[in-house]
């Protein structure tokens, strides 16, 4: 997937065929497919990172492939056997499908939508027009999620699949392509539908269950789209990095000029807090179901938040080079910035994931910071945050239908992380004095950060009790769920410290220190705790990974040669 051939379809805004019909003949789609359908979905980790590594080269083919991954969802979590294997057969014989949830008028106010099924002997008849639909026009099927009572409401929804080629002639309108600022090869479209039968056996899970599941596939489409933030960013840094170690100004490189290092180290830092963020989210869909509301709205608005702030950090270093469209190096840089956009907003923008959180949000303070701690739970989260963010560390087997909507008050990340403190002081004492400094000075930055879960439990409760039945939608509120996503943030990188460290350079405490300090940025944004020394460390760590050709991750993936 050479850049110049990413840049040219995306210049012509040309549905990557080539790609995506390579990807589907090398397998793919399999690590996508249950196990007992056939295919080889054992962890959702493993194909969460194929995409990532996909998404390096080309987020729009990432996406394309991704879409048809999440249409299957649906019936992962409700459907029959023989509906999962007949998906799966589809998949893997090249088949793409798409997924029809959000309508023109509605955007993310699902239970306002107007589609409807309506019930006659042997079937239904689907009416109505999805919009703005990923894969709509090339895809061979849609899940649709439709009304099938006429009150709608949490229970008068539910989701069918429609096979588009099995249609009379004529009855599925395609809609026209949107033209898009990123992803601009991607089919983004919709159709309209109008009196279309589908038969009983396209219901997918129970009548009237269609927002349950539907909330399910959201939550785990945010969770897998902030694998395109991150690839974007790694491809971004990797380029800036081609450009700083060759660039002489001034007569010195660009690496070594004190500001663009710390650009670099700090962009770096901030992606690699976005790995451990997402790391723990992606393994949370096995490990913990129970809690995926909350791992998956916290990845879904920080992640891209945070990236895309490291990208604008990285156009100050790489200059007017990202602005050149022709030279495929460099351009690759304007497209990743333009593609990373899309995990800002597909499936539940940032208001709807802070909305979901802060609806939480009370309860989960209470849980982390509240005066009586229920040691048990603290205990079982202690015991599973080794397996969370150990890569290398099995998990049980994914069952999305145990995905609940509601976390009853737990994260693990946070209930976990004072043992996580205590463990870092403890690794502190075994090492030698630079690094033990640093893994102190870590230590006590990250349980400063920490101690602010009281103080913003205290806030929640004030500001319910000030506002009243204004509470649950109030901006303050949202802003609290913000600081909630820090905290959250801050124990992930400590737990990724601890236990995912795969060989040099990692573990790190220079690395650990500055990924601490840019979190404590978005609360003191003036304030370094930092010194050029940390700086120059992180600063070689860096450069290693780039020139071994690794992934910026605490994943240990061994990238291709360039050609």
């Amino acid at each position: 997937m050479p850049f110049a051939a990413v840049l040219a379809a995306d210049e012509r805004e040309e549905y990557p065929y080539t790609f995506v019909n390579l990807l589907q003949r090398w397998g793919v789609p399999d690590y996508n497919i249950p196990e007992a359908q056939g295919g080889r979905a054992g962890d959702v980790a493993t194909g969460y990172q194929l995409l990532r590594l996909i998404a390096r080269r080309d987020p729009t083919t990432a996406t394309a492939l991704i879409i048809t991954s999440l249409a299957f969802m649906p019936a992962w979590i409700a459907g029959t056997e023989e509906q999962k294997q007949y998906l799966a057969d589809a998949m893997r014989q090249g088949s793409r499908y798409a997924w029809g949830l959000s309508e023109r008028q509605h955007g993310s106010d699902v239970l306002a939508n107007e589609m409807t099924a309506d019930k006659v002997p042997g079937g239904w008849l689907l009416t109505g027009e999805k919009w703005l639909i990923g894969n709509a026009r090339v895809s061979d099927g849609l899940m649709l999620f439709a009304r099938t009572r006429a009150g709608g409401g949490p229970a008068g929804y539910s989701i069918f699949l429609l096979e588009k080629r099995r249609c009379p002639a004529g009855t599925v309108e395609e809609l026209p392509n949107e033209r898009l600022h990123g992803l601009r090869a991607l089919d983004m479209s919709g159709v309209r539908l109008d009196r279309v039968f589908v038969p009983e056996s396209a219901l997918i899970g129970a009548e009237g269950a269609g927002l349950e599941i539907a909330l399910k596939t959201s939550q785990v489409a945010r969770t897998l789209i902030g694998s395109i933030a991150l690839s974007a960013v790694d491809t971004a840094l990797r380029v800036t990095l081609d450009f700083t170690e060759q660039r002489r100004i001034f007569g010195q490189l660009v690496s070594d000029i004190p500001y663009s290092r710390r650009q670099l180290t700090e962009s770096f830092a901030d992606l690699m807090v976005a790995d451990a963020v997402s790391l723990g989210a992606v393994r949370s869909l096995q490990l913990l179901p129970e809690q995926t509301s909350v791992w998956s709205s916290v990845v879904k608005y920080f992640v891209p938040t945070l990236l895309e702030r490291t990208m604008s950090q990285l156009n100050v270093v790489l200059g007017a080079r990202f602005y050149l469209r022709d030279t495929p190096h460099y351009g690759i840089h304007q497209k990743m910035l333009r593609d990373l956009l899309v995990a800002n907003f597909a499936d539940g923008n940032t208001v709807v994931n802070l909305k979901n959180l802060a609806l939480q949000l009370e309860g989960l303070l209470e849980s982390a910071a509240g005066p009586v701690q229920d040691a048990a739970a603290v205990a079982a989260a202690e015991r599973r945050a080794p397996v969370l963010y150990g890569p290398e560390q099995p998990l049980p087997m994914y069952r999305p239908w145990d995905q609940e909507l509601f976390s009853r008050g737990r994260d693990d990340a946070l209930l976990a992380a004072p043992a996580a403190v205590d463990e870092l002081r403890r690794r502190a004492a075994r090492q030698e004095p630079a690094e033990h400094r640093r893994l102190l000075q870590a230590a006590e930055l990250a349980e400063e950060l920490l101690e602010r879960a009281g103080p913003l439990r205290e806030r929640c409760r004030a500001l319910k009790a000030d506002l009243g039945r204004a509470y649950g939608q109030s901006a303050e509120l949202f802003d609290l769920a913000k600081e909630y996503c820090l905290l959250h943030a801050v124990a992930a990188c400590l737990h990724a410290h601890l236990h995912a460290s795969l060989g040099e350079p990692f573990p790190s405490g220079a690395l650990l220190l500055l990924q601490l300090e840019r979190l404590r940025r978005q609360w003191y944004p003036h304030e370094t705790v930092t010194d050029s020394a940390v700086v120059d460390e992180v600063m070689a760590a860096l450069r290693q990974l780039h020139q071994e050709g690794r992934l910026f991750s605490y994943g240990r993936f061994q990238l291709a040669r360039a050609s």
